[in-house]
């Protein structure tokens, strides 16, 4: 895609540094570059320039670079000025490339033409953004991961898989009126089925590159008065949360941002869950339960010196991952640790005190394992909640395709399911891609990128 108007921008961050960047891109960016530093520049070179207004004062004095079209970021043609960083000499330099025919750029126009002249796909466009605000240095190489196209690879094997499955089944629809029935084969049913697990393992990398990205929900919930405040406070090293020897002293949801060695982590403390009488605290304790629902985890405190079974696993949600916490170690001389999963208990089971900080460090450390944080996860990559629901919708399709075969239905029904679901995919890559969501995705990006 070729587009007739040239944009600028600061490439850099506001404020005052010792290198500021106006970044010019289109097909005046050339024409733009020479009149600024005084003559044209040649391609892929770096030279030092004055950069001068129109009545030839100068500027300032820098770096400028020329990349030709198509080899360049946008895949058009680019110049970029490096200069001082100083406000008032970058507001100069770009009224100068405005004043000689460029438009201010929108916040992502760059990387949104990168990708519209198929030098990035979607996938890792949004990579780009990721790796800027990646908050921890796991979290910047799952980033450089998906930019690298790790991520793409995964999305186009299942395409592929899909492109198969569907000539297959397409086959057969064509030589319908033959006595040989295709559909019939259970090899066929035995590739959905390898398929499917293949949607399970990339999802599940998802999930984790999206947690790496977006930090982690936990919940914190038990009973009254087994310590769920303190550890708050002393997760968030503050006091956030009043905490009272009285039962029941939080009764509605108190949120803490944190992170942990860089790792965005979302704490909610919740209202001890039991039954009550009082209406204030019913309330919070039906926030508590919604709370549970909206978790990527749950820490499910009780007190060592109390019954561990105060709260029932069957009052927390399906699906979410349980830690027993037992808290108060400091009153039964129990040391800190963390153990496996036990016959009817949920998840590990950490003991610490929140009251001394003994076993936070083992809390911390588990908390971060569970997200990847560590090199085990060296292969995961970045990921967004859209592309979750995209592999979720492709394999709800291939899966209601399997059934349509399965059951003797209607092929072409199953055709047109395994169909969707190779949308579905190409959604995450921009291969099937509204402009509303380009606008939503790029539009979060800073401006200069």
């Amino acid at each position: 895609m070729s587009h007739t108007d040239t944009i600028a921008a600061v490439a850099t961050a506001p404020g005052r540094g010792g290198v500021g960047v106006v970044r010019i891109s289109g097909p005046l960016a050339a024409a733009i570059g020479a009149d600024i530093c005084g003559r044209e520049l040649p391609p892929r070179e770096a030279c030092f320039r004055p950069f001068r207004d129109a009545a030839g004062e100068l500027i300032d004095r820098g770096i400028a670079l020329r990349f030709h079209a198509p080899r360049s970021y946008t895949g058009e043609d680019v110049v970029e000025l490096q200069g001082h960083g100083g406000p008032v000499v970058l507001d100069l330099l770009l009224a100068r490339c405005l004043a000689l025919g460029a438009r201010p750029a929108r916040p992502g126009e760059f990387t949104e033409r990168a990708f519209l002249n198929g030098k990035l796909d979607l996938a890792q466009a949004e990579a780009v953004a990721d790796l800027i605000e990646s908050g921890s240095a796991a979290a910047a190489r799952a980033a450089t991961r998906s930019l690298e196209g790790e991520f793409s690879r995964r999305v186009h094997a299942l395409v592929e898989r899909l492109i198969e499955l569907r000539s297959y089944v397409e086959a057969a629809l064509d030589f319908s009126e033959e006595e040989i029935d295709f559909l019939a084969d259970g090899e066929l049913l035995r590739r959905c089925d390898r398929l499917l697990g293949d949607f399970d393992a990339l999802s599940a990398e998802a999930r984790r590159g999206e947690l790496l990205r977006d930090g982690m929900t936990v919940v914190i919930a038990g009973a009254p008065n087994v310590g769920k405040s303190s550890l708050l406070n002393r997760l968030a090293g503050r006091d956030s949360a009043i905490v009272t020897a009285q039962p029941g002293t939080t009764r509605d949801l108190l949120r803490e941002h944190i992170h942990l060695d860089g790792m965005p982590l979302h704490l909610i403390d919740t209202a001890g869950l039991r039954e009550s009488d009082d209406p204030v605290e019913r309330e919070g304790v039906r926030r508590a339960r919604q709370a549970l629902h909206g978790a990527d985890r749950v820490l499910l405190l009780s007190a060592a010196d109390g019954p561990e079974a105060a709260v029932d696993l069957g009052e927390l949600p399906a699906g979410v991952p349980v830690d027993r916490v037992i808290n108060k170690i400091d009153l039964t001389r129990v040391a800190s640790t963390i153990a496996g999963p036990q016959a009817g208990s949920a998840g590990k089971r950490i003991f610490l005190s929140a009251k001394t900080g003994e076993g936070i460090e083992l809390l911390r450390e588990h908390l971060k394992r569970c997200v990847g944080f560590e090199a085990e996860a060296e292969g995961s990559f970045s990921a967004r909640r859209r592309h979750l629901t995209a592999l979720q919708s492709a394999r709800q399709s291939l899966l209601r395709g399997r059934k349509n075969l399965e059951q003797g239905r209607a092929p072409d029904l199953a055709a047109e399911e395994l169909r969707l679901a190779q949308n579905s995919l190409g959604e995450i890559t921009g291969e099937f891609t509204a402009d509303d969501l380009l606008g939503s995705i790029f539009s979060s990006f800073c401006i200069g990128k």
